[in-house]
């Protein structure tokens, strides 16, 4: 079964009905920005609630406090009930004493009857947070009738006792809530399209953006003019968009890539057809040669014909490569050194100028693949060969070295030249198909099938370095897993 990122290559939209919430995202921020700013006003609501019933009762206190004033500087220590009833009255006071130690003065009588519970409240002390439960108490307890406010006095006394009806001050703290409330709504209304306005602005059409472009992208991969373009913000969402914008522009490169290697993988299969007849031609004169009695043709026939076989098996390979699992190797015991100068044989048949030394040993023998071990150290060597002519600079003679060595149950052999070295940038594409060549005319899949055949002995194929003085690519063969090198 394909996965959705196969799908997706090939142009096919995976089948997944989107799921399209009935509020969008700008919405969802509008409403929530109003309810935080709620619970924050909620927050401070009952505090300014205490506080607001605080000063209530404060404000009769001192009204209390000024009619007495007033009623002793007129010289009258004696109030008729009228006075007392219109003083009362106009300031919600119910009644007013004056205590000391020898006792307690009435000096503005009640205007009504005192009755049913009182509830005491002491303003000569300072709370550092606000009665919450007093307050509640106040606007929850309707069996509260009257407050008995205590307070420190302007006149002769040690404390001035105040009577006020709860019911106003009840009814003072609704309509202060009222208030409130309304003005709270307002506000985080206000507030809350404020900061919707610019949520909209900074963050959510770009990711609106952003979603209609990878929407699109989904739809149709191959659109360029889908692609979202890169922008100068460096903030997170700045960067999300550069991020996509890079994916998209790699992933539809791969793509047209893709559709080229499919176009160029028709073209080889068609050479590789003729390619075959012609090698099987040459095949049936190579036999034919073998027939000879002259001493050269018969030394150099064999070659001949494990060239052309090694010709047509490169040739199925190379359309074979890039499968999931490199081509299987048949693993004999074979001479080293025999492998390595019939390779070099090969390799070097158009440099024959260069000096070549092979320093294997005679009675190193591995467990290998024939084909694939002689067809990964040609590459090696031919391509040390192709960089040491290329070298116009160059004034003496090319060198290159394969030598081993044996490090517990595995074998390392290295190619070594003296050329010139592999450019840093194609250092990092080195192993990679179809990448850039340091030859002119390479194709970029050598080394690529070279470390594939290497993997599939169980070895593996490395650049140890490279520089000015030349370079050295390691092949390590034999032995088990835990005893492989980590790169």
């Amino acid at each position: 079964m394909q996965s959705e990122t196969d799908q997706v290559l090939e142009g096919e939209t995976p089948d997944r009905k989107p799921r399209h919430s009935k509020l969008g995202l700008s919405s969802r921020l509008f409403f929530l920005t109003i309810l935080f700013i709620l619970l924050a006003e909620a927050l401070i609501f009952l505090p300014s609630l205490a506080n607001f019933r605080l000063a209530w009762l404060n404000e009769r206190v001192e009204m209390a406090q000024t009619s007495v004033i007033t009623l002793e500087a007129m010289m009258e220590p004696q109030v008729s009930d009228e006075l007392s009833r219109n003083l009362l009255e106009q300031s919600n006071i119910v009644a007013v004493v004056s205590g000391s130690q020898s006792g307690r003065e009435l000096i503005l009588s009640p205007a009504m009857e005192i009755s049913g519970d009182v509830e005491m409240v002491d303003l000569r002390r300072s709370p550092m947070l606000p009665d919450i439960f007093g307050t509640l108490q106040t606007v929850f307890d309707p069996d509260i009738r009257f407050f008995r406010v205590l307070e420190d006095p302007r006149f002769d006394g040690d404390f001035v006792e105040v009577i006020v009806e709860a019911a106003p001050l009840r009814a003072a703290m609704f309509d202060y809530a009222k208030r409130i409330i309304g003005l709270s709504l307002f506000i985080s209304t206000f507030v809350g399209f404020l900061i919707y306005l610019s949520l909209l602005l900074i963050v959510v059409r770009p990711i609106r953006r952003i979603t209609k472009s990878i929407e699109r992208f989904r739809n149709d991969p191959r659109d360029w003019k889908s692609r979202i373009l890169p922008t100068p913000r460096r903030d997170e969402i700045g960067r999300a968009q550069n991020a996509l914008s890079d994916m998209e522009g790699a992933v539809k490169s791969a793509m047209r890539e893709r559709e080229r290697l499919a176009g160029l993988g028709e073209a080889m299969a068609k050479i590789n057809h003729d390619l075959r007849n012609s090698l099987t031609a040459a095949q049936i004169v190579s036999d034919g040669l073998t027939l000879s009695t002259d001493p050269r043709v018969q030394r150099t026939a064999p070659r001949l014909e494990r060239a052309i076989e090694r010709a047509i098996t490169l040739a199925e390979n190379t359309l074979q490569y890039g499968r999931a699992e490199p081509p299987q190797p048949k693993l004999e015991r074979h001479a080293l050194r025999q492998i390595i100068e019939e390779a070099a044989y090969e390799a070097l048949a158009e440099h024959a100028d260069l000096m070549w030394i092979n320093d294997i040993e005679d009675g190193v023998e591995l467990e290998i693949d024939l084909d694939h071990l002689h067809r990964i150290i040609v590459n090696l060597i031919r391509n040390a060969a192709q960089a040491i002519a290329a070298d116009k600079a160059r004034k003496t003679t090319g060198r290159i070295t394969i030598r081993s060595r044996a490090e517990m149950s595995r074998t390392h052999i290295e190619v070594i030249d003296d050329g010139p070295g592999i450019p840093a940038k194609i250092q990092e594409s080195l192993f990679r198909p179809f990448s850039a060549s340091g030859s002119r005319n390479g194709s970029g899949l050598g080394l690529a099938i070279a470390r594939e055949l290497a993997t599939g002995m169980g070895g593996e194929l490395k650049l140890v370095r490279t520089n000015a003085e030349g370079t050295v690519f390691e092949l390590i063969l034999g032995g088990d897993d835990e005893d492989a090198p980590s790169e």
